[in-house]
Parts: structure tokens; C-alpha cells; sequence
């Protein structure tokens, strides 16, 4: 106990002695000498715990969703960024495509109400319809090239589009996929496309549009020809009026469709059809076709062309919380992602085009999409998407 007492005793006095002497060096700065001056210890924010705090790295949550190659792509991008950028972490979120990934947003939402602020989740990707919802609930931030410089290098009408408030940072299109080798000049204007398969029965096809994207366009393009194009931006019931020419087109075409009326489940299924040569001309999303013809799983005469009217394609977006305390570091990652570096790997990984304009891309990436990423139109008209589907299999498939 005594030897305890005097180790207390001295570790007190040693204590002192060393406060005592820091309040002395803090009232004589113009005294100090250099090599003290410069020391952590002595800079304003030089304190023990200042520096603890600015070694370690800020760490945002990024949750995002979709097939096995997208978070692929974010596996390959985000150590690319640490590497360079070692004062962020980024904290992975990946739900699985099907897992339940809507209730994301329901929890921004949800925390925003009950002011719980970000809810831990500071980026989000998502497509336009969650842009535009999260406009409306006022729970995205506004982006600029002030915290963004890259943000520059996007088409300025995309960044319009969405008020500001996501980052498109890579896009996809549904295209006209065809056989060169058979088809030497393939229609250019959807009134074209229509022509082509009433001349040509049984060598177009396009999939349910209820189990895939690229049937679905071809049905919506078809439909909304000829309407007002403010009308592709509405989701008002009102306008499902408008589509009774669209559909009477559709269900004419049955008879010259693949099969007098034969519709494959999704995008795979024309897919299938145009590399056994059972087809040939389809409509396709491009990163499929690009994947699968560097697979050697479509014929290489198989070449891709837009139409006018576009078909439907856009980007995929990155928004970030409104009420995020992270907001300069996600910035910092959202400006990587948008160099070119980083679309380059993101083209190579998915197939699709740079969320960037083309012109800030290498000569070799601009020729692979030459053509192509150009002329889609992007659809926002909500659950009247649904409607479509219900009539779609009333009025065509059971004819």
C-alpha cells in the first residue's frame, strides 16, 4: 500500500509538472523555435485527439442493387478510389436484384419524417423514377460543379433533366439489333421498322414486354408515335386514352411477327432467336448485345442502329442524401467516378455507354459507340407502364 500511494503520489506531481509546462509553451508561441512551432503539438489543430481524428479516413454508406455485375463494377471501382483517395472510405450496401431493394428509399424517406437524418445512408443508385419521387420529397441534394468538377463533362441537358439532383453515371438503350449479313440496309424511322416487318413476316421478334425491357420499349414506342412528347414524361391516367392507334398497329403486326404471333420471354429470348439465325432484326438493349458479341454468343454480323423516334434507354443514377453529414466525401468519390479513368472500366464492366459526354473519352471508346448512344429517349410515365402490360396481353398476345 505505501509503494502504492508513493507511485500514485509521483505520477500526480509528473502530471502537474507537464500541464504546468504546456500552459507556459502555449503563452510563449513567439518564443518557440522552429522545429516546436512546426510540431503537431503546437499547430492549432495539433491536438492529440485533432490528429487522431484527421488520420482517420471519413466512411460513407453507399447502398445500391441490381445483377451480379454491378456490384462487380462497384467492387472494382471503390478500391480504385481508396487507392488514390485514402482519407474516404466507402462502406458497401449491396442488395441483390429481387432481395427487396425498394424499401431503400422507404428508409430515406422514413428517417428524413422522423428526423432521424440520413438514415445512414448517404448514396443511392436508382433509375429516374426515384429521382423524380425524390425531388418531390425534397430528400436529394443539389449538385454542382463546385463540389463536382467533373460534373462538367456530363451533357448539361441530362444534368436538366433532373433538376441537379443525381449524377448519371452510366447509361443503356434499347437499340435495333440486326444481321448484317441478311439485312444490308435495316430501317432507320420506326415508320421504317413497321414497313420492314409486314414486307419480311416471321423474321422480326420482340419478348413480352411484361418480362423485359427491350419488348416493353418497342410496345411504348409504338404506342406513344405521333403523341405530344411531354407525354413520355407523364404518368396522368388521362393519357392512356391516347393509345388505342398504338395498340391497333401491334395487334395488325401479329400475323408478321416471329411465329404469326409468338412473343419469347424476355430480353435473352429474341436474343436467342437472332443468333440461330431464326430472326433478324429485334430490338435490344445495347450492353446485352455488346456483352454477348464479345462472348462470341451473337454472330459478329450482328450490328446495332437507333431509330427515330428513339427507343427508350437512359442512365442509371447516383443521388446523394440531402441530410448526409458525409456530403464532401461522397462528392470527392461521385467526382472519380465520373473520370474518365473510371468510365473507361465502367464501359468495359457493363457494356453500356459513359455517363460522360463521348468527346472526353478515348478515340477507341468514341468509335465502339458511334451510332448507337446517341437519339434514345428516356420514359418516365410511372405506373402506366403497368397498364400498358394488362392491355398489351389483352389486346395483342391473346389475339
Amino acid at each position: 500500500m505505501v509503494r502504492l500511494k508513493k507511485s500514485l503520489t509521483a505520477l500526480s506531481a509528473l502530471t502537474l509538472t507537464v500541464a504546468v509546462l504546456a500552459a507556459c509553451g502555449s503563452k510563449n508561441d513567439d518564443n518557440a523555435s522552429p522545429a516546436a512551432s512546426d510540431s503537431p503539438s503546437n499547430s492549432p489543430s495539433g491536438s492529440p485527439s485533432a490528429a487522431a481524428s484527421s488520420a482517420e479516413p471519413v466512411q460513407f454508406s453507399f447502398y445500391f442493387t441490381g445483377s451480379q455485375n454491378v456490384k462487380d463494377l462497384w467492387d472494382t471501382l471503390i478500391p480504385m478510389f481508396e487507392k488514390q483517395n485514402d482519407k474516404v472510405k466507402v462502406k458497401e450496401v449491396y442488395i441483390p436484384s429481387g432481395a427487396g431493394a425498394e424499401p431503400t428509399y422507404d428508409r430515406i424517406l422514413a428517417a428524413k419524417k422522423a428526423g432521424k437524418g440520413s438514415g445512414d445512408i448517404d448514396l443511392y443508385e436508382d433509375g429516374i423514377n426515384v429521382v423524380s419521387q425524390g425531388a418531390k420529397d425534397d430528400v436529394w441534394a443539389a449538385l454542382d460543379t463546385s463540389g463536382i468538377p467533373n460534373l462538367a463533362n456530363i451533357d448539361p441537358k441530362t444534368m436538366t433533366d433532373v433538376s441537379n439532383m443525381a449524377v448519371p453515371y452510366r447509361s443503356s438503350a434499347v437499340v435495333l439489333a440486326y444481321d448484317s449479313a441478311k439485312v444490308s440496309a435495316p430501317p432507320k424511322t420506326l415508320s421504317e421498322l413497321l414497313d420492314w416487318i409486314k414486307q419480311n413476316p416471321g423474321k422480326f421478334a420482340y419478348n413480352d414486354p411484361s418480362t423485359g425491357g427491350s419488348g416493353s420499349s418497342f410496345v411504348t414506342t409504338v404506342l406513344y408515335d405521333g403523341l405530344p412528347e411531354e407525354d413520355i414524361h407523364n404518368s396522368d391516367p388521362a393519357v392512356m386514352a391516347k393509345w388505342d392507334a398504338g395498340f391497333g398497329k401491334l395487334k395488325e403486326l401479329n400475323k408478321s411477327v416471329y411465329g404469326k404471333g409468338i412473343y419469347p420471354k424476355k430480353n435473352q429470348g429474341t436474343l436467342d432467336l437472332l443468333a440461330n439465325g431464326e430472326v433478324e432484326i429485334i430490338p435490344a438493349w445495347s450492353d446485352m448485345v455488346l456483352q454477348q458479341l464479345g462472348e462470341k454468343l451473337l454472330p459478329d454480323t450482328v450490328k446495332m442502329q437507333q431509330i427515330t423516334p428513339g427507343f427508350n434507354g437512359g442512365p442509371t443514377y447516383l443521388m446523394v442524401n440531402k441530410l448526409s453529414d458525409k456530403k464532401d466525401a461522397v462528392n470527392q468519390f461521385l467526382d472519380f467516378v465520373l473520370s474518365p479513368e473510371a468510365q473507361e472500366v465502367i464501359v468495359t464492366k457493363m457494356n453500356g455507354f459513359p455517363g460522360i459526354e463521348l468527346s472526353n473519352m478515348s478515340q477507341a471508346m468514341q468509335d465502339k459507340f458511334k451510332g448507337v448512344s446517341e437519339g434514345f429517349r428516356t420514359f418516365n410515365i410511372g405506373d402506366l407502364g403497368t397498364e400498358i402490360n394488362k392491355r398489351w396481353q389483352s389486346d395483342v398476345a391473346a389475339q
